[in-house]
């Protein structure tokens, strides 16, 4: 029997993924949560671990998808993350995949498709959608600028109008920390200002437009 925890902050997708998983006969949700905190405590409580956890990326103002698959994955003997979510740009799959995803479906998958994902994740495997696939070949071949999973997390925070100041406390780190990977993230693209940086990643596809 394949566990599951789904991690997802609407409680509509939530059931209608319990609903999927339970009617699998060889896969059980052993867990909810809201947002990457809850799965951490959800994790934490469990006796036994799940074999998968399915989690989406942006999750309201809790953690969000790609600081949980981190920490997550970093843990001893983890289970596998497979990201389910609507959000396809570079940036995010890159970030997912960086931070140790198993896997990154999107949410109009039919569900014969994320089963399938569920099974392979729990076997090991890497399980990409194929515009997922896709996109991260055209951008392996296209030669554009990559930035680290945190240099683009700090980017599009950015992007959304975050200061340094409350960057440092979503992310967890120190503001110099902040600081610092922005002035990487100015050379990286070859700017010299926070709109730049903005613009040079909505431009490449590293961050995307809210």
């Amino acid at each position: 029997m394949i566990r599951v925890l789904l991690v997802d902050d609407h409680p509509v997708v939530r059931r209608g993924l319990r609903a999927m998983v339970d009617d699998l006969p060889d896969v059980t949700a052993v867990g909810e949560a809201a947002d990457g905190a809850e799965a951490l405590e959800v994790l934490a409580g469990l006796d036994r671990r799940p074999d998968v956890v399915l989690m989406d990326l942006q999750m309201g103002t809790g953690m969000h998808g790609v600081e949980a698959t981190r920490r997550i994955t970093a843990l001893p003997d983890p289970p596998a993350v497979l990201i389910l979510t609507t959000y396809s740009t570079d940036a995010d799959i890159l970030a997912a995949v960086e931070a140790g995803a198993t896997g990154y479906l999107l949410k109009d998958a039919p569900p014969q498709e994320v089963a399938a994902a569920v099974h392979a994740a729990a076997r090991g495997e890497t399980v990409l959608a194929p515009p997922v696939a896709a996109r991260l070949l055209g951008r392996v071949r296209s030669g554009r600028p990559t930035l680290s999973p945190r240099e683009t997390e700090i980017l599009q925070l950015v992007a959304e109008g975050l200061a340094n100041r409350q960057i440092s406390k979503r992310l967890f780190i120190s503001e110099a920390t902040v600081k610092t990977h922005l002035v990487h993230v100015y050379d990286k693209l070859g700017v010299d200002s926070r709109t730049g940086a903005v613009a040079a990643g909505l431009n490449s596809g590293l961050i995307r437009r809210v």
